[in-house]
C-alpha cells in the first residue's frame, strides 16, 4: 500500500543567471524547510554589484534571515539585525544587500518581510492580488523602507519575487526605457499561467528569467533570479527500482505500479521484466533515444518510463547534486528522469532487494548496497534540496 499524504503542497523553485561576463550570481535564493512544523521558509538576497562580494554579502543575508525567523525572532528585530550586520555602501547610501523573506506555516499562513527588491506578487486565479503593507520603522534606519505583510494562501494562489534584474531587464531599450517593469513581468507570467493553468514553479520562474535575459539581449546587466512558490495539490510519483527479495512478491508489486494513481517510473530491466510479465504489457525499446552514455528508456502502456537500473540513477543523482537543469541537457533516459522528478512532490520509492545474481559475487551483495545508497542520495538530495516529500520502501 502506499500511505496518504497531505491534499496540499507547497512547490518553490527558482532560476538564475548571472550578470554577462560573470560566473558567480551576486542574487542568493535560499530554502529552509521546518520538517516537525511543516513550515517552510525562502528567502531572496540580491548582493549590491555582482561577483564574489555580491554573493558573499547575499548568502550572509539569506542565512541570517532563515536563522532569525525560523526561530520565530520578531519582525522588526530580524529586520534590525541583519541591516546592522550589513554595511552600507558610501556612495549610494544603499544597503549592501537586499532581502525579501516569505514564511509559510502549516496552515498556509504566510509572513513576508521586504527591503529593497521590487515587491513580490500574489497571484490568485491568474490575477494579481494587492496585499496590505505595513511599514516597519526602524529607530537607527530611519531612511531604510522594510516592509512586512501577511496573509493566508489558497489552493492555487503563487507568490512569485524576483530580483531587479527582471523588473529592469532591457533598460535604455526604445521598447523598454526603464525596464521590463512589474506590471510587464505580471502581464507575461499571467498569460504563462492561461495558456498553462498547472505550470509549476520551476517552468515558470525559469521562463522569467530566460524571457528578462532575451529582453536583456542576451547579455545581461545584471543578476537575473526569480522565485516561486505555488500552493497546490501534490504531483505523485512512484519509482520502482529492483526485484523483490522473494518472487512470491512479483504479483504484489506489479498491482502496486498498476493501482498507483500518479506518474510512474521503472529503473531496472529486470524490473521491468516482471512487471511487464505479471500485467501481460508488452515493453519496447525506444531506439530514438540514443545517447553514448545512458542506456536508452524503454516503453510500457500505464508507466510513464523505464530506464536501466544504476548507472541511469546515478546520473539522475549527479543532476540533482549540482543543480543542474535537465531540460537544457542532451536528452536521455536520465535527464529525462530528472525532469519527472523535479516536477513531482510527493515521490514513492519501492526498491527490491533481490541480489542480481549477473551483476556481482554472490557472497557480496554490492550491486544491492549501490542501489539502496543512491537511492538514500537521491531521497536526501529531493528532500533537502529540493524540498520534496519522500517515502521509501524495501520489497
Amino acid at each position: 500500500m502506499i500511505e496518504r499524504t497531505a491534499d496540499f503542497f507547497l512547490d518553490i523553485d527558482y532560476y538564475q543567471h548571472c550578470k554577462h561576463k560573470q560566473n558567480i550570481a551576486g542574487d542568493v535564493f535560499m530554502t529552509h524547510k521546518i520538517k516537525e512544523e511543516n513550515r517552510v521558509i525562502a528567502v531572496l538576497s540580491d548582493g549590491l554589484g555582482s561577483g564574489v562580494k555580491a554573493s558573499v554579502l547575499a548568502t550572509l543575508t539569506a542565512t541570517m534571515a532563515i536563522k532569525y525567523i525560523s526561530n520565530y525572532m520578531d519582525v522588526r528585530e530580524t529586520a534590525e539585525v541583519i541591516m546592522d550586520t550589513l554595511p552600507v555602501c558610501s556612495e549610494r547610501k544603499i544597503s549592501y544587500s537586499t532581502f525579501t523573506i516569505v514564511d509559510i506555516n502549516n496552515a498556509g499562513h504566510a509572513r513576508v518581510i521586504e527591503h529593497g527588491n521590487p515587491p513580490y506578487v500574489l497571484l490568485r486565479g491568474g490575477e494579481s492580488v494587492p496585499v496590505e503593507k505595513t511599514p516597519i520603522h526602524l529607530d537607527r534606519w530611519q531612511d531604510r523602507e522594510v516592509e512586512f505583510s501577511e496573509f493566508d494562501v489558497q489552493v492555487g494562489d503563487r507568490i512569485l519575487y524576483f530580483s531587479d534584474g527582471v523588473s529592469q531587464a532591457g533598460m535604455g531599450r526604445k521598447d523598454f526605457p526603464i525596464g521590463w517593469g512589474r506590471k510587464n513581468v505580471i502581464k507575461q507570467v499571467q498569460k504563462w499561467i492561461a495558456w498553462q493553468k498547472s505550470i509549476s514553479s520551476r517552468q515558470l520562474a525559469t521562463k522569467t528569467v530566460i524571457r528578462a535575459r532575451q529582453i536583456d539581449d542576451y547579455a545581461p546587466k545584471d543578476d537575473i533570479t526569480c522565485g516561486v512558490m505555488y500552493m497546490r495539490h501534490p504531483r505523485l510519483l512512484l519509482v520502482v527500482t529492483g526485484p523483490p527479495f522473494s518472487e512470491s512478491k512479483d504479483a504484489e508489486l506489479a498491482q502496486l505500479v498498476s493501482s498507483f494513481t500518479g506518474q510512474k517510473i521503472i529503473c531496472g530491466g529486470t524490473t521491468a521484466s516482471i512487471i511487464g510479465r505479471e500485467l501481460d504489457r508488452d515493453i519496447d525499446m525506444d531506439l530514438d533515444s540514443i545517447d553514448p552514455e545512458i542506456p536508452p528508456p524503454s516503453r510500457m502502456e500505464g508507466v510513464d518510463l523505464i530506464t536501466e537500473g544504476t548507472l541511469t540513477l546515478s546520473k539522475v543523482s549527479e543532476i540533482l547534486e549540482k543543480g543542474q537543469n535537465p531540460e537544457s541537457m542532451r536528452p536521455n533516459a536520465a535527464t529525462a528522469m530528472a525532469s519527472i522528478l523535479l516536477e513531482s512532490d510527493v515521490i514513492f520509492f519501492v526498491v527490491g532487494t533481490r541480489v542480481n545474481e549477473a551483476h556481482q559475487d554472490p557472497n557480496l551483495p554490492i550491486e544491492l548496497d549501490i542501489r539502496r545508497n543512491i537511492i538514500k542520495k537521491i531521497t536526501s538530495l529531493l528532500e533537502e534540496k529540493y524540498l520534496k516529500e519522500t517515502h521509501r520502501r524495501f520489497i
